[in-house]
């Protein structure tokens, strides 16, 4: 229904010919950026509408006294909350002076960027549920792991002594007990709130995506993949990390790219990369620890991020 009334709009009123890169493009522009506009207010609205039956105070407490298993539900946590990397780290902050275990606090920053209910959604409108699932669980095995390791090696002497989160700010964070018509209007304002910070990354990735989609041919894709090897994924990993944008535009550069040759592992390292690690996020984490601290982090995120991406790139034919 929907591509027909797009059809409509850009053949028939616009009078574009299908047969143009420009009609293509337009037509692939106009559809995906509806598409995903409705997608991301229907399942943010029902997302926030669940989560606000959890306050942020009882899964701090549920994380520090899960001991064992404490990494696996900090990652959840990190997996609904909607926050980008740089966004995630005034509650890692505050996670941190409430005590919770470094590997822990770790977990959800590392997981918090990578999955998220707006990814997740353009992730399933574009790639389909099995690589969504597939990414899912990749992000949940990442934050997990890699907050273990570097719980285990014992780091807290890197944290910075003065840090003190602020009270008050934490407390508005909280969710009040609300009756179910608040529920649903604490879902829809939270939809709402995220899709006016996302529609413009939204459209500018839908766009690029529609550029590269229609203007750039297959065999220079092919060309630049044959050229990596198995070095792409490392590549797209390290040319993604100095990187910094919304995941909103990074998805449908990224299916662009899987659509027009590129390996899956590595389009979607290269969006975890963009997603998960980036310099704004880097100079924001030095309030919080030292230098080496930060360099331990990114490295063992990024080696888990690389070897993610290989494995997606061996079971691509199983999920494509």
């Amino acid at each position: 229904m929907l591509q027909v009334a797009v059809d409509w709009l850009t053949y028939s009123v616009l009078k574009i010919s299908p047969e143009s890169h420009w009609g293509a493009a337009i037509n692939f522009f106009v559809y995906d950026s509806v598409k995903i506009m409705l997608l991301l207010f229907v399942m943010i609205a029902v997302i926030g509408f669940l989560r606000s039956f959890v306050s942020q105070q009882k899964v701090k407490i549920w994380i520090t006294q899960k001991k064992g298993w404490g990494n696996f539900f900090a990652s959840i946590f990190g997996a609904v909350t909607p926050f980008c990397s740089c966004s995630s780290i005034p509650l890692f902050i505050s996670f941190l002076d409430a005590g919770v275990p470094l590997g822990a606090t770790f977990s959800f920053l590392i997981t918090s960027p990578l999955i998220n209910e707006y990814l997740v959604v353009l992730m399933i409108g574009f790639f389909g549920w099995k690589i969504t699932l597939a990414y899912v669980i990749s992000g949940m095995v990442i934050g997990t792991l890699a907050g273990m390791v570097l719980g285990r090696m014992k780091l807290e002497e890197y944290i910075e002594k003065d840090i003190t989160a602020a009270q008050d700010k934490e407390a508005q964070c909280q969710i009040e007990p609300m009756k179910m018509k608040q529920r649903v209007v604490f879902g829809l304002n939270e939809a709402i709130c995220i899709v006016k910070k996302l529609w413009i990354w939204v459209l500018v990735g839908v766009g690029m995506g529609a550029v590269i989609h229609n203007y750039v041919p297959q065999e220079a894709v092919h060309a630049i993949v044959s050229k990596t090897g198995y070095f792409s994924v490392p590549l797209a990993v390290l040319i993604g990390v100095p990187m910094y944008g919304s995941c909103a535009a990074i998805v449908p550069i990224a299916v662009v790219l899987f659509q027009k040759g590129f390996p899956l592992g590595t389009a979607l390292a290269f969006m975890m990369a963009v997603a998960a690690l980036s310099l704004p996020e880097a100079i924001m984490l030095r309030r919080a620890m030292k230098l080496k601290l930060i360099a331990i982090f990114f490295g063992i995120t990024t080696l888990g991020i690389i070897f993610t991406g290989y494995v997606f790139n061996f079971l691509q034919k199983i999920l494509a």
